[in-house]
């Protein structure tokens, strides 16, 4: 290689070397801390519950049947409709019922007149005796057939006052409040009383219903010891508690009603009881039949500190929250967790025993959990 190449080598390296000497230093910006949403540790009224599953049924179920034969009428009622005690339901021809009466009481009327005359004639055959001039055999006679005639009369009386009956049995009322259902016989048909279509309708009270479900005997147990742990003589039972169920369209458990009777002995078999509620249904918006979701309180209110659910995260076996310090740097505290409310709050206590425990100063993060990082700071915002 000649010189003048390797002076130009040399020359070209320098040049180089003063650049790279002379370029800028890069400065970095400090790091922005993230922006979560952050609420407070809160304290709540939580009451542990016992949940079961029933259905309802009608207080009162009464069969319209008639008590007498003859053609229906006419029908006094739309299929499905609410009725009243008293409200006229159906209508059987009453004219044969009425002609019987007629007759029963035409004949009492002539015993009557009857009667009158054996009295009249006992009365003169008597005062005759006492002439001479009538006999007392007659005498006897005549206030024997006067008794006789009073019999008659009395079971002519009778008679009537159960053709009487039958005149009022042709039509047919209605014996409760509550829904009627379908009638089973059609006007013009004969009405058999007592035969194969006895049954013309059937109504199911409405107001109040019964709520029929079966508890466990653990669960029995444990409502039974929260009514001892009231004031009281001792003898309170599972039916003197109160609950709370829910329709399948309800949210929750909105509705209420209080236990009235229980079973005598548990169903060995089952290990369970049933019981039955007393539940009012003033709107006649719940039907016989419907199925519910029973809650029953199995302890009395207690305070706990409660989360967000959404603020809780997973790792592996364990629950935790991200927690903030007086510095706004992110802890992690592992979490126990407890009921989940309606309202979307969790019930958490400290998974270490001697952790300290919560409180209402403590701040959480609820939202942009993915943006925080453990021991780093955020910048929190109050969440919505």
């Amino acid at each position: 290689m000649s010189m003048k190449s390797n002076l130009a080598t040399v020359l070209a390296c320098t040049a180089f070397a003063a650049a790279c000497t002379k370029a800028p230093a890069v400065v970095r910006a400090p790091a922005v801390p993230p922006k979560v949403e952050v609420g407070h540790v809160m304290s709540a009224d939580i009451t542990d519950y016992g949940e079961h599953t029933g259905w309802l049924a009608a207080k009162d179920t009464v069969d319209i049947r008639a008590q007498v034969r003859g053609y229906l009428q006419k029908t006094h009622f739309k299929e499905g409709q609410l009725v009243k005690r008293g409200d006229l339901l159906f209508e059987i021809d009453k004219r044969p019922f009425e002609a019987v009466l007629a007759a029963t009481q035409a004949q009492a009327k002539a015993l009557r007149a009857q009667k009158v005359a054996a009295e009249k004639e006992t009365t003169r055959q008597q005062s005759l005796l006492a002439q001479g001039g009538a006999s007392q055999s007659l005498v006897d006679k005549l206030i024997a057939e006067t008794g006789s005639l009073t019999a008659q009369i009395e079971a002519a009386e009778q008679q009537a006052k159960r053709q009487e009956l039958d005149v009022e049995f042709a039509t047919l009322r209605a014996p409760i409040d509550g829904r009627i259902g379908e009638a089973q016989i059609s006007e013009g048909n004969l009405v058999n009383a007592g035969g194969s279509d006895g049954v013309l309708a059937r109504i199911v009270s409405i107001d109040p219903m019964y709520a029929y479900f079966t508890i466990d005997e653990r669960s029995l147990q444990d409502y039974r010891q929260q009514q001892l742990a009231k004031p009281g003589d001792g003898k309170a039972g599972p039916q003197d508690l109160p609950f709370e169920f829910a329709l399948d369209i309800d949210k929750g458990f909105p509705r209420k009603g209080s236990l009235d009777f229980a079973n005598v002995q548990i169903d060995s078999t089952t290990g369970t009881i049933t019981v039955r509620g007393n539940v009012p249904n003033a709107n006649a918006e719940m039907i016989a039949g419907s199925r519910i979701r029973v809650r029953i309180a199995t302890a009395a209110a207690r305070k706990a500190t409660v989360v967000p659910d959404l603020a809780i995260l997973a790792d592996q076996d364990r629950r935790y929250v991200l927690a903030l310090d007086k510095d706004n740097v992110v802890q992690r505290r592992d979490v126990r967790m407890g009921r989940l409310l309606e309202d979307g709050r969790r019930e958490v206590t400290p998974r270490d025993a001697n952790a300290p425990a919560f409180t209402t100063d403590d701040r959480i993060i609820v939202r942009g959990l993915l943006r925080a990082r453990l021991n780093e700071r955020v910048e929190p915002v109050a969440a919505k």
